[in-house]
């Protein structure tokens, strides 16, 4: 199966002078006759006509551009470069790139995560353990004088030949333990043949940690050993398709972590160079990664993915205040890299995102937010899943845990007012916050009509829609109408038309 796309224009065909592996499509065009797929990478080697450089704008991703250090950079080339975020390369180095690089642009991310329920605790260990919902499994005691086994996780991962798996730990520790993972690979269809082992230290867990399988394909056995004594909390292991520094997920994805070990995932896309910045809040999402990318690529504007890979889904975009700082930076970073100011940017999500969206509004002023399906009360969120939806959304107690480390009234209203106190205290006048519900929702019921009661008088201009149905009735017509919404702003105040490749 072609697991990478890559178009060369020049004169000289690159893929003559390496082998390639047969999961690369190698498109070599010296005159551009290509049937409109979008390329994982492209390297040009010549001079563009303009209509070329047209094309490579529409099907090209961005910081997946190579152009040639011979290739003049005249004002369309430099605006394109600029873009696509491209690069240059010189013609001797494209043998080493197209044997040790091209791999890491491959088409499809995954990533996951191991909650603490998929955690076996060792015989070994002899101290008291505990399941905080599925935030974290506490271990707490004696782990022994030297490094034991006190945790494996049960479902092992599959590596193929020349493939590279990021891993990460989600932990915290007291007392004096000191902990060390185990990564034993077998080959495929056995278990009695060990031909991998990687050890990494508490000293390089501290960054991910990388797993390069040079040998067969078969899966990796996780295992986490400790010594010390104290308390060990392990929130999740998360293990992701690698690309060895390219980017997060993506090429040119980026991956920001606080001091807590806590993660946020960013992409931003520069699309046209022309107002507005669409910021997009990725939805709940199991698979780790990101969400919306071709959505937000067909509007032709720039725009910034924003992804939570905390809890089962996410958890809201909510954290310390490190956590949200560095949320803010990430909109303020590509704000300041197109020169644009606040004003010229568009918030937007669906669901889980919508949150982000509202959230983050309250913190940088954009003149517009797009939502569907907005959950703001986010305790009542969780205090629904006891009667009006049970088991339906339990990330939701797992939130409510996390952010108030309780799941009584109290923590119901502190975290209810995480959002409304700083709401209220918002200034949203001369704002437009469009926004699509469900009538029946049975997450966060009144969450259209709290938001119209807080912002009357506030001078903002609300444009809502209700459809018939529960929370996740009718995603389709909550979607259908956010993208109508995106193109009612982006045509009536930034004056864009319809992409005829939308």
């Amino acid at each position: 199966m072609v697991s990478t796309r890559a178009l060369q224009l020049g004169n000289s065909d690159y893929s003559r002078l390496v082998e390639l592996g047969e999961d690369v499509e190698w498109c070599f065009e010296p005159v551009l006759e290509a049937d409109d797929p979008e390329y994982d990478i492209a390297f040009v080697a010549r001079d563009l006509t303009e209509s070329e450089v047209a094309y490579l704008a529409r099907h090209v991703r961005a910081y997946c551009l190579f152009v040639s250090d011979g290739v003049a950079l005249d004002a369309r080339m430099a605006r394109l470069m600029r873009s696509r975020m491209g690069r240059r390369y010189t013609e001797a180095d494209i043998p080493r790139f197209l044997s040790d690089d091209l791999r890491n642009y491959f088409s499809s991310p995954y990533g996951e995560k191991f909650d603490p329920h998929a955690m076996a605790i060792s015989p070994n260990f002899r101290g008291s353990v505990r399941w905080n919902g599925y935030t974290e499994a506490v271990l707490q005691g004696s782990f022994g004088e030297s490094m034991q086994q006190v945790a494996y996780w049960r479902g092992n991962v599959p590596v193929e030949q020349g493939q590279a798996i990021d891993l990460w730990l989600e932990y915290e520790k007291d007392g004096d333990v000191q902990i060390e993972l185990q990564v034993v690979q077998f080959p495929r269809g056995s278990v009695s043949v060990v031909q991998n082992v990687w050890r990494f230290s508490e000293e390089d867990l501290r960054e991910l940690v990388t797993i390069d399988n040079d040998k067969l394909p078969g899966p990796i056995f996780v295992t986490l050993k400790a010594r010390g004594q104290g308390t060990l909390r392990i929130r999740a292991l998360h293990d992701r398709h690698s690309r060895r520094g390219v980017g997060a997920f993506v090429p040119g994805g980026r991956r920001w972590v606080t001091a807590d070990r806590e993660e946020l995932f960013t992409y931003f896309d520069p699309g046209d160079l022309k107002p507005p910045l669409c910021v997009y809040f990725s939805g709940y999402k199991t698979m780790e990664g990101f969400e919306g990318y071709h959505m937000m690529r067909r509007m032709g504007c720039p725009f910034l993915l924003v992804s939570d890979a905390r809890l089962e889904g996410g958890a809201f975009y909510v954290g310390s205040e490190e956590y949200e700082g560095l949320v803010c930076r990430a909109i303020r970073d590509a704000l300041g890299e197109l020169g644009f100011t606040e004003e010229q940017m568009v918030l937007s999500g669906l669901s889980m995102g919508t949150f982000g969206a509202l959230y983050y509004g309250t913190m940088v002023r954009s003149s517009d937010v797009i939502v569907g399906k907005p959950l703001l009360s986010l305790g009542n969120v969780a205090k629904n899943e006891r009667l009006q939806r049970p088991g339906v959304f339990p990330t939701s107690l797992d939130l409510l845990w996390k952010e108030c480390g309780s799941l009584d009234d109290d923590a119901v209203e502190r975290l209810n007012n995480r959002f409304w106190d700083r709401f209220d205290q918002t200034d949203w006048s001369g704002r437009t916050i469009y926004a699509a519900y469900m009538i029946e929702d049975d997450y966060d019921h009144d969450a259209y009509q709290r938001l119209l009661s807080h912002l009357s008088g506030n001078g903002a201009k609300v444009i809502g829609k209700g459809l018939h149905g529960r929370h996740n009735d009718d995603t389709r017509g909550i979607v259908s109408w956010f993208v109508g919404q995106y193109h009612r702003v982006l045509g009536q105040e930034y004056g864009r038309g319809r992409r005829r490749d939308a």
